[in-house]
């Protein structure tokens, strides 16, 4: 039996793939970190478990997953608009709820405060924001990044051949998250989840986005804070910035906006974690905001 994966949607000169799932009354949008191999697979421990009670879309970007490249620059405005796209395509109209995972902190905060009749609230799990995205930035400049990309892309072209290389790495690579070693996923699904992250893993979106980082960040940050209601899972998420933590910015961020947040010592990817957690406090903030 096939994996449900979802369906393409032609947007730009690709397409994009959008998984759906569950038929309750609200709908939440699940949007990626940078470089998640498969979005309809890496939130599927997650969503699943939300599935009972909302709608679930998940949008695949650019050169993730299923999806096909657009061919279009990894701006942020650009990354919005095609999941905008992919989902009226796809019939699913607003309001959302914006579910978003690290990078897709931007587009989250973006799109809300950009459309605001669209967005209905944010659930946060560890998302990037506006003043953890500049900091990075002072902490890596453009030309160390670009430096530390390409250095990346070789790595990554070694990893992409499925070799001893592949293997010796793959706690660090293809099961980075814990997809391949948890029981989230069934056989077939985690075959696919290899396949598909060894297909992905050179893509040029994957690249982009980091390079955009900096900026992205700022066009977020200059849409205001998020003026929705919002939850976020908060965790101490260690990367390089010139001043303060990962954490110290989510807390602070979450309490001038009074959103709910729990801080969690699971890992930037608790999502693979404590699915069942994460779950039952999003279904308690929506019903109570409902």
């Amino acid at each position: 039996m096939a994996v449900n994966y979802g369906e393409k949607y032609p947007v730009g000169k690709g397409k994009i793939n959008v998984y759906t799932e569950g038929n309750g009354d609200l709908t939440i949008i699940f949007l990626s970190g940078a470089g998640v191999t498969s979005p309809v697979l890496e939130y599927r421990p997650l969503y699943r478990k939300l599935s009972d009670t909302y709608k679930i879309a998940v949008v695949e970007k650019s050169g993730y997953g299923m999806s096909e490249s657009t061919d279009t620059e990894r701006t942020v405005e650009n990354m919005v608009s095609e999941s905008r796209e992919a989902l009226r395509l796809a019939g699913i109209n607003p309001p959302y709820v914006l579910a978003a995972h690290s990078y897709s902190g931007f587009e989250a905060i973006y799109w809300a405060n950009t459309y605001p009749d669209e967005v209905k609230a944010v659930l946060s799990i560890d998302m990037g924001l506006p003043e953890t995205a500049v900091e990075m930035g002072k902490a890596m400049p453009e030309e160390k990044r670009r430096a530390f990309n390409e250095k990346t892309q070789k790595l990554y072209a070694k990893i992409q051949k499925r070799g001893l290389f592949a293997k010796l790495v793959k706690k660090f690579s293809v099961d980075a998250t814990g997809m391949m070693s948890f029981d989230n996923l069934n056989d077939e699904e985690k075959k696919l989840y290899a396949d598909l992250f060894y297909k992905n893993i050179s893509n040029k979106e994957m690249f982009e986005e980091n390079m955009n980082l900096v900026s992205n960040g700022e066009k977020a940050g200059a849409t205001g804070k998020l003026k929705v209601p919002a939850f976020f899972y908060i965790t101490d998420f260690k990367t390089p910035m010139k001043n303060g933590s990962w954490k110290e910015y989510a807390i602070k961020y979450a309490e001038e906006i009074g959103a709910e947040y729990i801080v969690s010592d699971k890992g930037h990817n608790m999502h693979s974690i404590i699915p069942q957690e994460m779950a039952d406090n999003f279904k308690k903030f929506l019903q109570n905001l409902n």
